[in-house]
């Protein structure tokens, strides 16, 4: 096996144990790290960063490795910290551990390293390798980039629609337009979410709960348990320009924070509704809002990546709000899910977008998977003037695809 190919079967080990993470790392990026002997190529110890505040992947693998690291090759799917935070720097653990090289698969945009954990390792005499895998690292973690280099977080819109594009029938009755096997998949995309956000129509309508069911996961085998990954309750963040979620929604009965989010000039008025919902349990925050008059979705993404660290954001919600945010640029992927079924012109569309009053107008897609999820399809596409996002990294640990149904 050539030089190359071993950095590359070790690094596809490194990432598959970063996978391990996916729903758990919040706010941090999914990262693994193997060691491996120099001299038999025969890997000494593995790790993976588990969850913020714990160890990183690197230093896990060092504990298990002991004294065995000295002249190890270490591969890391994310170039070692170099900065203090919760944890000690990756960077300075390495070099203390006395590895003699280190392949990483991509740097950190991340201001606080940025170069620095590579700057640090070559300066104390270590070899090291960036690049190995690059496009696969950037496809497992697109929140943690898109919120260090855009400055907002990676947004995948979910929706599922029958054979004629429909989402619901006229009335709001949608459960279930789709199988089992999606129901079970939408959960595990809600787990790997920073954020699962709706509008107030879809919430009040199904008084949906948009939270993560342990027991809907199909992740039993998971080494992490299956409590573990359904424990960090992602943000539910309801677009709700005027406070109308009833005081007995289900939304905040769920464990974890909800966060509902009105038009600023309309704060005054709605004073009194909105101590009677933060009572209710409820958090509220006042944008400003957009020139259609609703709250302005690009503050709310930056807001959201600044102040909550939101990596990821799952929209799942009618065709008002999907539309909006497709319209204003902030949708990254769609994952649209058809189901053998029809349910005729009177139904509701899957997207409300106005001004397609030609040909010339229309949205273009580039499709990238198309995938059977049990009876149903799964689409996995990108808006055509975003087609140098990479499609991300979901679900591949257990071979099933994404998502589902309504916004129960």
């Amino acid at each position: 096996m050539s030089p190359e190919s071993r950095d590359i079967a070790h690094m596809s080990h490194a990432l598959r144990l970063a996978r391990l993470g996916s729903y758990t790392t919040h706010p941090n990026p999914r990262v693994g790290c193997v060691l491996v002997d120099s001299d038999t190529d025969s890997v000494i110890a593995t790790g993976f960063h588990v969850r913020a505040g714990e160890g990183h992947a690197e230093v896990n693998a060092l504990a298990s490795a002991g004294e065995r690291a000295v002249g190890a090759v270490a591969y890391v799917t994310l170039e070692p910290c170099s900065h203090t935070g919760r944890t000690g720097p990756c960077a300075r653990a390495l070099i203390a551990a006395g590895v003699s090289r280190v392949v990483i698969a991509m740097r950190d945009p991340n201001p606080q390293v940025a170069g620095r954990g590579i700057a640090l390792l070559e300066g104390a005499g270590i070899t090291v390798t960036v690049g190995v895998m690059m496009s696969e690292a950037r496809a497992l973690n697109p929140g943690f980039l898109s919120r260090m280099e855009r400055g907002r977080p990676f947004v995948r819109l979910k929706q599922a629609m029958s054979l004629d594009g429909r989402t619901a029938m006229a009335s709001g009755e949608s459960q279930w337009i789709t199988g089992p096997e999606a129901r079970s998949a939408v959960q595990r995309l809600r787990a790997r979410s920073s954020v699962v956000m709706s509008g107030i129509e879809s919430v009040i309508f199904d008084d949906s709960r948009l939270n993560v069911r342990a027991d809907q996961l199909g992740l039993e085998d998971h080494p992490l348990g299956i409590e573990a990954l359904a424990a960090l309750q992602p943000l539910r963040v309801v677009v709700d320009s005027r406070l109308r979620l009833p005081l007995a929604a289900r939304i905040l009965e769920q464990d974890g924070r909800t966060l509902l989010v009105c038009v600023a000039d309309k704060a005054s008025a709605l004073a009194e509704r909105r101590m009677l919902l933060e009572a209710a349990g409820a958090e509220v925050l006042s944008l400003p809002a957009g020139k259609d008059g609703r709250v302005d979705l690009a503050a709310l993404m930056s807001y959201l990546a600044e102040h909550e660290q939101a990596n990821e954001v799952l929209l799942e919600t009618g065709a008002v709000l999907a539309g909006a945010m497709l319209s204003a640029g902030l949708v990254d992927e769609m994952q649209l899910f058809m189901a053998p079924t029809l349910l005729g012109g009177e139904a509701r569309p899957l997207l409300a977008l106005p001004g397609l009053d030609s040909m010339a107008n229309q949205r273009r897609l580039e499709i990238r998977e198309i995938r059977a999820i049990g009876r149903d399809w799964r689409i996995t596409a990108v808006p055509a003037t975003l087609t140098e996002v990479e499609t991300s990294d979901v679900e591949i640990e257990d071979g099933t695809g994404v998502n589902a149904v309504t916004s129960d």
